[in-house]
């Protein structure tokens, strides 16, 4: 999947099961403080991305993420290494 559908894609559950506000994704915004995600908001963003995606993370994938920019590199990562697994 190339980036801009990954953005794409992210950015529209964000906005569907998350409603953000389209003008508030910025690339170099504060992932964080902009979707004001408690421990259970993190729980269902897990859940979305599996349910989009098809791969699970775990807190630690999410170490690092600071940015939307960080976070959709982090999905690009994972949607690579789980495709390059399932393609043997």
């Amino acid at each position: 999947m190339e980036r801009a559908k990954i953005i794409e894609t992210t950015n529209r559950f964000l906005i569907d099961e998350f409603e953000v506000d389209p003008d508030d994704i910025i690339l170099d915004e504060n992932l964080h403080e902009t979707l004001d995600l408690d421990s259970l908001d993190y729980v269902d963003l897990v859940v979305v991305i599996q349910n989009h995606f098809g791969f699970k993370l775990t807190a630690e994938d999410f170490k690092g993420v600071d940015t939307f920019e960080d976070f959709y590199t982090m999905i690009e990562t994972h949607l690579h290494k789980f495709t390059q697994e399932n393609a043997s």
